[in-house]
């Protein structure tokens, strides 16, 4: 396999909102309490040998100056590296590298059709 999907996002105009509307529907664990109000998803633990399924996510709200979105993002060693691959094959280039609290490192690119993935490197 190549490059894994690793977490989701869902980013709206009233996060609060929709971090009741994923948690109701899909009965989802949604921590909020950081210092960003960053709705952590939990991955669930079902499987008969306890490992966890699933990807985890987030649920927040999206920056002033953006419309809200649905994506995902992929690991990747070098996320510098992952964006200009992205541009070189028809993609164009969203954000980044970032760095988010020290902790990892993300960026976003557009697809040719205009779809936006994250890729991530949580080791940097």
């Amino acid at each position: 396999m190549g490059n894994p999907v690793v977490h989701f996002e869902v980013l709206g105009k009233d996060a609060a909102k929709l971090r009741d509307y994923y948690s109701r529907l899909f009965g989802w664990k949604i921590d909020a309490d950081n210092q960003m109000d960053y709705g952590i998803v939990e991955r669930e633990t079902v499987d008969d040998n306890g490992e966890a399924v699933g990807i985890g996510g987030g649920i927040a709200a999206v920056p002033e100056g953006y419309e809200g979105m649905v994506t995902f993002y992929v690991g990747v060693d070098d996320v510098e590296q992952a964006l200009s691959q992205a541009e070189n094959l028809g993609g164009s280039r969203v954000m980044g590298p970032e760095k988010v609290m020290d902790q990892l490192e993300i960026g976003l690119f557009a697809d040719p059709e205009g779809h936006v993935i994250g890729v991530v490197n949580p080791g940097s």
